[in-house]
């Protein structure tokens, strides 16, 4: 066996790396920053292709025994109340995909793969190591920590986020473009929830402006309360706990029965959304970026967790077909992912533009055209996604498609 693959980061994406080049028979340390590994946040929302990734990664049932298997997406007018569309997420949309649509706590799905890891030989995991930098020759790369330790490998995946440091020093592309948009996350007991808005599903109320998601958690013991505010914010913040005083500006325009899922939230806490544009230099020799280090993104096509975990499912195949070899499988799994992740990228901003916050007569379009759609119709407009394996990525994807 070869030196291990050295993973900057701890969180689903690097983890998801891991226990893939696991299931290939390839050694990796991964190394986490934080005194413990953990994951801070709320609900994520998990497309058909999630499922795909986590049957290929060895982790589809305990993924599934966690999970909670929404009825359908609804999309909601702010303004009046009414609804505007319902996309059924039933046995037609499981038989068109073959997988389901579900919804968790980020935090379980993190300890998923955690558990995984802790329980293969293949992997190790270090706390208190943060990588800043990394050296590289012809045959090794070299991880630099923050307390001056070194860790060397036959590669190094940049698994670090949205400031990572081996981004910065392969792409140097400065700080995340700032949406101006501020999200304010709240989890709530079920019982604390509006009856009339105890829905097995996946809302969105949409606004001038502003939007609100709500659905279940946990086994039906919590509700996921996400609110989004495009106030112009400037600068990044990320986890900051607010008054509930903070959490109501901006949405006082809003129907009452969307509002009232704002005045059952407690312990509100903010993230300032910030996204990167689409590059194409993932790779430096030996060394490669993997999720928010690679192709951060907006939340507005709930994919960023699941794009993370494709990443790692492609990862860890193109190092089995180049049977180890870094310097061949890197590029091969860079080309893979860039055009699929960019369409992500690109299109969450769309869709939080012209579908998440529009007004007058651009969200009466919306919601005419969006009345317009069959089930069908939906699920022919995300078979490019949802249809995906990850293995298959970018341009077999496209290709297909275009076929």
């Amino acid at each position: 066996m070869g030196r291990p693959v050295i993973i900057a980061g701890g969180g689903i994406g690097g983890l998801a790396a891991a226990i893939g080049l696991a299931q290939k028979g390839h050694a990796s340390v991964v190394l986490e920053k934080a005194r413990q590994l953990g994951e801070i946040g709320a609900g994520i929302q998990l497309g058909p292709n999630a499922f795909h990734a986590f049957d290929w990664l060895g982790v589809g049932d305990a993924a599934r025994a966690m999970a909670v298997y929404i009825d359908s997406l609804r999309l909601m007018d702010a303004l009046s109340g009414d609804e505007i569309t319902r996309i059924p997420l039933d046995d037609a949309f499981r038989s068109r995909f073959g997988n389901p649509y579900a919804v968790v706590h980020r935090g379980e799905l993190h300890g998923v793969f955690l558990r995984a890891c802790m329980e293969h030989p293949l992997v190790e995991l270090r706390t208190s190591a943060e990588v800043v930098d990394y050296e590289q020759d012809g045959a090794s790369v070299t991880a630099i920590l923050a307390d001056g330790g070194r860790v060397t490998g036959g590669a190094l995946i940049g698994a670090d986020g949205l400031w990572s440091n081996i981004r910065k020093r392969l792409i140097g592309d400065g700080a995340p473009r700032v949406s101006g948009h501020t999200t304010y996350r709240s989890v709530i007991p079920v019982e604390d929830m509006p009856e009339d808005l105890r829905w097995n599903a996946a809302t969105l109320w949409a606004g001038p402006k502003c939007h609100i998601v709500h659905y279940p958690l946990s086994g039906w013991k919590l509700f996921n309360l996400v609110v989004t505010y495009h106030n112009d914010a400037p600068e990044p913040v990320a986890g900051q706990p607010v008054s509930h005083d903070e959490v109501r500006r901006g949405f006082d325009h809003v129907a009452p029965v969307a509002r009232q899922v704002i005045e059952r939230g407690r312990d509100w806490k903010l993230w300032v959304l910030c996204d990167r544009d689409p590059v194409m230099d993932w790779v430096d020799g030996r060394v490669a970026l993997l999720g928010d280090a690679a192709h951060p993104m907006l939340q507005y096509f709930a994919q960023g967790a699941c794009m993370a975990m494709e990443d790692a499912v492609a990862l860890a195949h193109e190092m089995a077909a180049a049977g180890g070899d870094a310097a061949a499988a890197l590029p091969a799994y860079a080309a893979r992912r860039r055009l699929r992740t960019a369409r992500v990228q690109l299109q969450s901003r769309e869709i939080g533009q012209h579908i998440y916050h529009p007004a007058g007569a651009h969200a009466a379009l919306r919601n005419a055209v969006m009345r317009a759609k069959s089930p069908a119709d939906w699920y022919d407009a995300v078979d490019w996604l949802y249809g995906s394996t990850g293995v298959e990525g970018a341009i077999s994807a496209e290709t297909r498609e275009a076929g």
